[in-house]
C-alpha cells in the first residue's frame, strides 16, 4: 500500500489543525471537491491514515484497525492535527459506502458509544428557530432558478433535513466559504457577506450572517445576477 512520506520532503500538501473546523467538515468539503489523496491525522500519540478516491473514502487505518472501524476511531478524537497528500491510493479498498452514508452510520455508532440518543431532544434546535430556518429555505425554493437550497452554521454543519442534493450543496457551499475566508485573510477584505460560482451544471450563490451561511444552487440556465437580485427581494419581505 502506498503511505505517505514525511511531509517536510514534500512539495505538495498543506499542514493544519482539525480542532477548528471539525474533521468531518474537512471530509465533505474533500468529497465536494473530488479530492483523491490521503489524509494523515495525528492526535496525541495515535496516528490515522483516511484515503479518498475521486471524493470518496475508500480505506481507513488506525492503530492495527482497518476499514470502517478504524474511520470510526478516528472520527471520534476530539482534534489534532492534519497533513494531506493528493494523489495518494491504497492498495486495496476496505470502506465501500458513499461518504454520506459512511458519515452517517459513523456518527450514530459514535452517539450509541456516548449513550447519547439520536434524536435528543436537549441537543434539539428551538422549535422556534427551527421552523425560521424552515421557512427561509422555503422562501428561497420559490424563486425562479433556484434548484436546493441548505442553511448551515458557520462551523459548516447542515441545519434541517435533507437528501444526498443538499448534502453536496452544504460541502460546496463550505468549501466556497472556506476559500472567501483564506482570501479575506490574505487581501485585508474583511469576513464574506455574499458570493457566487458560475458553472456549466448549476451556479452556487453563498450568503454569510454573524451565525449562518445560506447555500443556493441555481439551475445552469439561470441569469445568476438575477436570481441574486430576486433572492435578495425575496428575503427582505420575510424579515
Amino acid at each position: 500500500m502506498a503511505v505517505p512520506g514525511d511531509s517536510r520532503n514534500r512539495s505538495t500538501g498543506f499542514e493544519g489543525g482539525v480542532a477548528g473546523l471539525g474533521l468531518s467538515d474537512l471530509i465533505q468539503l474533500n468529497t465536494a471537491n473530488q479530492f483523491s489523496g490521503c489524509f494523515r491525522v495525528r492526535y496525541e500519540d495515535r496516528v490515522g491514515l483516511i484515503f479518498f478516491r475521486d471524493g470518496q473514502i475508500v480505506h481507513a487505518e488506525q492503530g492495527g484497525k482497518i476499514g470502517e472501524e478504524a474511520f470510526i476511531d478516528i472520527l471520534q478524537w476530539p482534534g489534532g492535527t492534519f497533513d494531506v497528500e493528493p494523489n495518494v491510493v491504497p492498495a486495496r479498498r476496505t470502506i465501500q459506502k458513499t461518504c454520506a452514508h459512511l458519515l452517517l452510520d459513523a456518527h450514530r455508532i459514535l452517539d450509541e458509544r456516548r449513550g447519547t440518543p439520536p434524536n435528543d431532544p436537549a441537543s434539539a434546535p428551538e422549535p422556534a428557530a427551527s421552523a425560521a430556518r424552515a421557512s427561509t429555505v422555503d422562501v428561497v425554493r420559490g424563486v425562479p432558478g433556484v434548484a436546493c437550497a441548505v442553511v448551515m452554521t458557520r462551523e459548516g454543519q447542515r441545519l434541517g433535513a435533507g437528501g444526498f442534493e443538499e448534502e453536496a450543496l452544504a460541502g460546496e457551499a463550505s468549501y466556497l466559504a472556506l476559500a472567501a475566508g483564506e482570501l479575506g485573510a490574505l487581501f485585508q477584505a474583511g469576513d464574506l457577506k455574499s458570493g457566487a460560482v458560475q458553472a456549466t451544471t448549476h451556479h452556487l450563490l453563498l450568503y454569510a450572517t454573524r451565525t449562518h451561511y445560506l447555500g443556493v444552487s441555481a439551475e445552469a440556465a439561470s441569469d445568476p445576477d438575477a436570481v441574486d437580485a430576486a433572492l435578495r427581494a425575496a428575503l427582505s419581505r420575510t424579515r
